[in-house]
């Protein structure tokens, strides 16, 4: 699907025509540059890869460096591939006009890491028991996991305490309430993973 790398900017709140308040997501949508044009015959696939963001030259591979000088740009931060259906030549630049016609768009993000954290938190169970009876230190506990003698294991996918966000994400069919060309913004309705600030991806 066509799409453009971003970056969120946070969340904020428009009136609809009706005059309803409608909460939205602010992002910035490009503007990227092609920098690598994938054919059929040579790749395998037909895809676009585009850069955004600014980065320094004393950061950026040599390697890297051959491939952004041949598309005629400076250094970026963020490389992803997109399918696009029209055809574009290698140093195009393509803005969040793209997302003029577009009603609905997923966006892809990194949702916030939250550390370590116990089944409750994670997977929303509900406790063990009450605080008296002999189970004063355990409200939040998982309980039992598996069986004593046989299978003498723990099954995997048991749903226990551990590593909990910093994942992607993908939020499916976010409503397009406006875009702002002359700023590369584009304002969707609800909200997306990710912190203010974090690089994520729109695709139609």
């Amino acid at each position: 699907m066509p799409g453009l790398i971003g970056r969120k900017i946070g969340m904020t709140s428009v009136f609809s025509a009706d005059g309803k308040n409608v909460p939205c997501t602010v992002i910035e949508a490009g503007p990227c540059v092609v920098t690598q044009v994938k054919t059929v015959e040579k790749d395998g696939y037909a895809a676009l890869q585009l850069a955004y963001g600014e980065k320094k030259e004393k950061n950026t591979t040599k390697a890297m460096m051959g491939v952004f000088k041949k598309a005629g740009t400076t250094p970026k931060a963020h490389l992803a591939e997109f399918k696009f259906d029209e055809e574009h030549n290698l140093g195009d630049t393509i803005t969040v006009e793209l997302f003029n016609d577009a009603e609905f768009v997923d966006i892809v993000g990194t949702s916030k890491g939250k550390g370590f954290q116990g089944v409750v938190k994670r997977h929303g169970f509900g406790g063990v028991g009450q605080s008296t009876h002999g189970q004063d230190d355990r409200l939040r506990k998982p309980g039992s996991i598996g069986a004593c003698s046989y299978p003498a294991k723990v099954f995997k996918g048991m749903r226990m305490g551990g590593h909990m966000g910093d994942e992607r994400v993908t939020t499916q069919n976010l409503r397009v309430l406006k875009v702002i060309p002359e700023h590369n913004l584009i304002l969707v309705k609800g909200s997306c993973a990710g912190c203010n600030g974090s690089t994520v991806l729109i695709e139609k």
